[in-house]
């Protein structure tokens, strides 16, 4: 089920729903069904250094093992 951006011609709403194959979307708010398609931009993967530095920075802050590689939880376990 693809996630798309309309917007409702009726009222001027902008929302985003899941739309099931063969299955025609509503607005949430008026319910009106001649809808526009739009444009949706993509979300980043998140997968900068900085972003991974953080969040092991703050695993380590909460105590979590995530930020050890495997040989070293192991250690820490014993």
């Amino acid at each position: 089920m693809p996630l798309y951006d309309y917007l409702c011609q009726a009222c001027g709403h902008r929302f985003e729903t899941l739309v099931r194959a063969g299955a025609t979307p509503a607005c949430p708010q008026c319910g009106g069904t001649a809808l526009d398609k739009q444009v949706s931009a993509p979300a980043a993967p998140g997968k900068s250094k900085a972003i991974v530095a953080a969040a092991r920075r703050q695993a380590a802050r909460e105590g979590h093992f995530s930020q050890y590689s495997a040989a070293e939880r192991n250690k820490l376990l014993r």
